[in-house]
């Protein structure tokens, strides 16, 4: 696969070898071949074609996920209840696909009272607002599960760049201030999981560089998407979330 984001305004010479395939390589290679941020605002071209069939295998891949995982989805749920008050839920609005805003679920992680509903306040390491059943569905990302309810009402898919809140901050700025192409990655439905997220760009945004970098890692899996990066990402989201996971 060969890197074809194109560029509106100016940019720096890449080297033929350096326009290589990007899929799954690390955020710091990534950056040295596309030059320094803010050269250039890449525009991604999307067949359209192919929506059809990643639709057919998030469907597919998502009713015999659900199947699978009901005992455990019923059985986190008690935990939940018997943990502290409240929903099993967290639901809040995300950017979805064109820049239109849907309601997220998420099993709930933290105290009721405690949470931000907004989103815009990040969580940390050892959160204080984390409950104990929550903090082990974090680090097992299995808080995550429920989303594979919105990717039935096709709200999300299995893979994409991962949903954020409106407003969100990135190095202290919001995301599309810092990142002026910033909302190119919502030419697709957003993921469960991502390109960015299996190559470590996932957690806090107050670093720069690592924020940058997501993006461009979204961008990238945008371009060069097919059904075999798909299920790469997802293998590789098993052993970095569900069985590494950080918790934050």
């Amino acid at each position: 696969m060969a890197l074809t984001i194109s560029a509106p305004l100016r940019r720096e010479h890449v080297s033929s070898r350096e326009r290589v395939s990007t899929a799954l390589r690390p955020p710091s290679t990534y950056r040295r071949a596309r030059g320094a941020r803010g050269k250039y605002a890449p525009v991604v071209r999307r067949d359209p074609s192919r929506d059809a069939i990643k639709r057919l295998f998030d469907m597919v891949a998502a009713t015999l996920a659900l199947l699978f995982f009901a005992p455990l989805l019923v059985g986190i749920a008690l935990a939940i209840k018997i943990n502290s008050p409240g929903p099993v839920f967290f639901r809040q609005p995300r950017y979805g696909k064109g820049n239109r805003l849907f309601r997220i679920y998420k099993f709930r992680t933290m105290y009721t009272h405690l949470h931000d509903t907004s989103g815009v306040t990040q969580t940390t390491s050892n959160d204080a607002r984390v409950t104990s059943v929550g903090r082990v569905l974090r680090q097992t990302s299995l808080d995550e599960l429920p989303q594979l309810i919105n990717v039935m009402k096709g709200d999300m898919s299995l893979v994409g760049p991962r949903p954020h809140v409106p407003g969100m901050l990135a190095g202290g700025v919001p995301y599309e201030d810092l990142v002026p192409y910033y909302f190119q990655r919502h030419m697709v439905r957003p993921g469960i999981t991502g390109l960015a997220q299996v190559n470590g760009c996932r957690g806090s945004t107050t670093h720069s560089p690592a924020a940058i970098a997501r993006i461009d890692h979204d961008l990238d899996y945008i371009e060069n998407w097919s059904l075999k990066l798909d299920v790469r990402i997802i293998a590789r989201t098993v052993v970095t979330e569900f069985l590494s996971g950080t918790g934050i």
